[in-house]
């Protein structure tokens, strides 16, 4: 079946649609050229598919630290160093926030080390491991470019869950960096 047309309307019930998109580059490509006017305009054009399909929130970009070779996200996520990560998740949610009602989710709120048995891993991180490098970029993305939403992770930290931890999503979130949009659980 042939992609839906901007303002088609089509009752979707029972049927079976295709939406085609442009394929921007993975996290990790993106990263890889240290651009951020090209990831915003990445953004950007995302925005305009997210318009021409009728989707407001788009659940990217992803930005946690590659720390294991074999996290089932890494493609996602844009690098080791957490200021690139920060810095090319800003420019590309500025990219898709500058289109009036688009909207980008920061994921995976925070230390995201593997996708096998997620729910019950337990990242173990100190205070300072964790400011520094964890959640360094998510900081960065924050505080430049005002995301509308963040998507916590499924994994405990230091023995609780990202989403239960009021000291992530109200104390460091919310007073410390100013953060005034939705926060969701993955």
């Amino acid at each position: 079946m042939a992609g839906l047309k901007q303002g088609e309307e089509k009752e979707r019930h029972g049927q079976e649609f295709e939406q085609y998109c442009s394929a921007i580059s993975t996290g990790t490509a993106l990263a890889q050229s240290w651009n951020e006017k090209l990831a915003e305009e990445c953004g950007n054009l995302v925005a305009s598919e997210m318009e021409l399909y009728g989707v407001d929130i788009w659940l990217a970009p992803a930005l946690n630290i590659h720390r294991n070779p074999l996290c089932g996200r890494n493609f996602e996520y844009y690098s080791e160093d957490p200021l690139l990560s920060g810095k090319m998740a800003a420019a590309l949610t500025r990219g898709v926030q500058a289109r009036r009602g688009r909207m980008v989710t920061l994921k995976h709120f925070v230390a995201n080390n593997q996708e096998t048995n997620r729910m019950h891993s337990n990242s173990v991180v100190s205070e300072r491991a964790l400011r520094e490098i964890y959640l360094k970029g998510f900081e960065i993305a924050v505080r430049e470019a005002a995301p509308a939403c963040i998507m916590t992770s499924y994994n405990l930290l230091n023995g609780e869950h990202t989403s239960a931890r009021y000291d992530l999503l109200e104390t460091l979130l919310r007073q410390e960096w100013g953060f005034a949009g939705l926060v969701m659980s993955d």
